[in-house]
């Protein structure tokens, strides 16, 4: 084989070794922009991108709001968190909140403990898309122990791979960690994991938003794990009935593909459909039902906008459709089903996180969705707009009651409770 710089004679051991070397070096210098280019806010641009408002303070709280179908108080439950991502709740009342830095932080009783909790493993954390992500117990928690996080791995120099870390929860602190998947790729955005009702685990990949079409087109890409919605088992094999399993130039995991930056991932508790939520580009945030095999679009079709204002092709035949989109977009982020008793009128209804609207901030919400029996959107609400926070995640907890998480420096823990005689 010939050496392409030299011209002369080698062997293939060292033309191949030199190929690799070249690959590792372009790799790098197209990651500087990672986990994505300044283009989104546009700044410089004509004309100018929106000025970067800051969210106001949070007060301590309670607040009270009249919505349409239940007035509502919302307590602060803790701040002093960085960032957080996401939080689940033990059972023994204690609950598990991410920290984007890469912290875990455990709050009991209402009270944050000042030290995070040990076990982590080295995160990358850098922009708002790179960090200790999601966290989910296995199903079967009460018997195992398991804890599962998806987070960014250090991967050489500066950058990193989505991963899922699987340790056991001692009560203090998580044991035997290890990794049950790694993906072979690197400069891909936020990740959502979720249980299915089968214990198999969904893992949202986000592919790159912004940017030059080699990094943009991988969600369109069937042996590229970014811009995909994963299944894994619980040790980070593949399932057998995955819908790409044996099918030449599809990477196995892949559960579905063509999405852009998924932010919530959720199981709908009344038939098991996986529920999911992406940011679109200017406008066009998305909720979907993820369907195995299907494709999503993204980047050929979305009903936002390019951010320097040209409309994108909204629909293609053989590409799903959302259930419901946003225009303009709110930053869709966490995603829950509301099925407890203390909310009522609410019950059945979808809530999701919002951290600005319009490409304008601080205009942070939590969204009200309403649906039929066949799940078609009848009306949709936004609430806590006056808080001007930006929220991250949202779930329910075990007493029935609203929990959210504000994507803030110095961010808190929500706790959303009915008012049954009005606003007081």
């Amino acid at each position: 084989m010939k050496n392409i710089l030299s011209g002369r004679w080698v062997p293939g051991a060292t033309l191949v070794a030199f190929l690799l070397l070249a690959w590792v070096v372009a790799g790098r210098a197209q990651q500087k922009q990672y986990p994505y280019p300044t283009v989104r806010d546009q700044r410089g641009a004509v004309p100018p991108g929106p000025r970067p408002l800051p969210s106001p303070p949070l007060g301590d709280g309670p607040f009270t709001f009249q919505t349409t179908e239940q007035n509502i108080r919302v307590v602060v439950v803790t701040k002093g968190l960085s960032h957080p991502w996401s939080l689940a709740f033990l059972p023994d009342g204690g609950m598990l909140i991410t920290e984007r830095v890469g912290r875990l932080r455990l709050v009991r009783d209402g009270v944050l403990d000042p030290n995070p909790v040990a076990g982590v493993p080295a995160v990358l954390s850098r922009a708002t898309m790179a960090g200790l992500m999601d966290i989910a117990l296995h199903p079967r928690f009460a018997e195992n122990k398991w804890i599962f996080i998806s987070y960014h791995k250090p991967v050489g120099d500066n950058l990193a791979s989505n991963a899922i870390l699987r340790g056991t929860w001692d009560g203090k602190a998580l044991t035997d960690v290890r990794d049950i998947f790694v993906a072979d790729d690197v400069d891909m955005e936020a990740s959502r994991i979720v249980f299915g009702r089968d214990g198999t685990l969904y893992m949202g990949i986000g592919g790159p938003g912004t940017g030059p079409a080699v990094s943009v087109d991988r969600a369109q890409h069937t042996n590229d794990l970014a811009g995909k919605v994963l299944r894994l088992r619980d040790d980070g094999s593949i399932p057998p009935d995955n819908p790409f399993v044996g099918k030449t130039g599809y990477k196995p995991a892949i559960y579905s593909m063509g999405h852009r930056v998924q932010l919530g991932l959720t199981i709908n508790p009344y038939n098991g459909d996986v529920w999911e939520t992406e940011n679109g580009p200017n406008g066009g945030d998305e909720l979907n039902i993820i369907k195995p095999g299907k494709n999503y679009g993204w980047p050929v079709v979305s009903y936002g906008r390019d951010y320097r204002g040209p409309r994108m092709t909204p629909s293609r035949e053989g590409m799903e459709e959302p259930i419901v989109f946003w225009v303009p977009s709110i930053a869709t982020s966490g995603l829950t089903f509301y099925t407890g008793d203390r909310f009522p009128q609410w019950k059945g209804n979808v809530f999701v996180g919002g951290m600005r609207e319009g490409e304008m901030s601080p205009t942070g919400q939590l969204q009200r969705l309403v649906f039929n029996d066949k799940w078609e959107e009848l009306r949709r609400e936004a609430l806590l707009r006056d808080l001007h926070q930006r929220i991250r995640d949202v779930r329910q907890g075990p007493d029935g009651l609203l929990y959210l998480l504000t994507e803030e420096d110095k961010a808190a823990l929500l706790r959303i409770e009915p008012v049954d005689s009005g606003v007081k």
